[in-house]
């Protein structure tokens, strides 16, 4: 495994300013001094936790260590690069919006798609052709909208009983598929021509059929899934 220097500065960072707080006790309160590892200086302000609120420098202490603790959420899980704005939420009463997470830091993780009010409302990236089935109708409802859409849009023939009969077809770009289903580029291809997936060409980029990429990858990507 590589060794990550960001990881170790934050730790180094982490364990000399839990030191230095944990010294303050012990010199002020007369107290026995922790070991000297992350767990145990920890452990041991929380059990100082109410002194420490009271003294001078309570202020200091907790903006430091929030500091540390976002410093060290950036090294364990990266902000993504990119984040696209979706739409509303399809959740049932839910008022909150989707953002699509891409992580082009990350490659081996899929995508994310997350309701902004609701935790429990996520969905990894290769669910979202299942997931813009959904919001459709409520595009339809309020008008359209900025969302993931990196491909483009197309109508089949009229079929079932919807508001305007007709069922939505997502065609997407052979890097679309890479980010939402954390595969590589090469897989892709070999996909597309093993499956025989059905393609158009606009504007010099080729556009694959969203129910046969769905067909195709839907199990791997359940298989992603569940290693985020």
């Amino acid at each position: 495994m590589p060794f990550d220097t960001r990881a170790a500065e934050v730790r180094s960072s982490v364990l000399g300013v839990l030191s230095s707080w944990a010294t303050l006790v012990v010199e002020e309160r007369g107290v026995t001094a922790p070991r000297r590892t992350v767990a145990a200086l920890a452990e041991f302000l929380a059990r100082h936790a109410d002194w420490l609120s009271g003294h001078r420098a309570a202020a200091e202490a907790c903006e430091e260590v929030a500091r540390l603790v976002r410093r060290a959420r950036r090294v364990i899980d990266p902000e993504p690069d990119h984040r696209v704005g979706i739409g509303s939420c399809v959740e049932p009463g839910c008022p909150g919006g989707l953002t699509a997470l891409l992580r082009p830091e990350r490659p081996r993780l899929p995508a994310e798609i997350r309701c902004d009010a609701d935790p429990a409302h996520r969905w990894f990236g290769h669910e979202w052709l299942q997931l813009s089935r959904r919001l459709a109708p409520l595009r339809a409802a309020s008008g359209p909208e900025a969302g993931l859409d990196s491909g483009t849009h197309d109508r089949t023939a009229p079929r079932g009983s919807g508001p305007a009969g007709q069922e939505e077809v997502r065609w997407v770009t052979a890097a679309d598929v890479s980010r939402l289903w954390a595969i590589p580029l090469g897989s892709v291809y070999r996909h597309a021509s093993v499956r025989k997936w059905r393609r158009r060409s606009r504007a010099g980029r080729t556009y694959y059929h969203g129910a046969d990429v769905d067909r195709t990858l839907s199990g791997r990507g359940a298989a992603s899934g569940n290693g985020l």
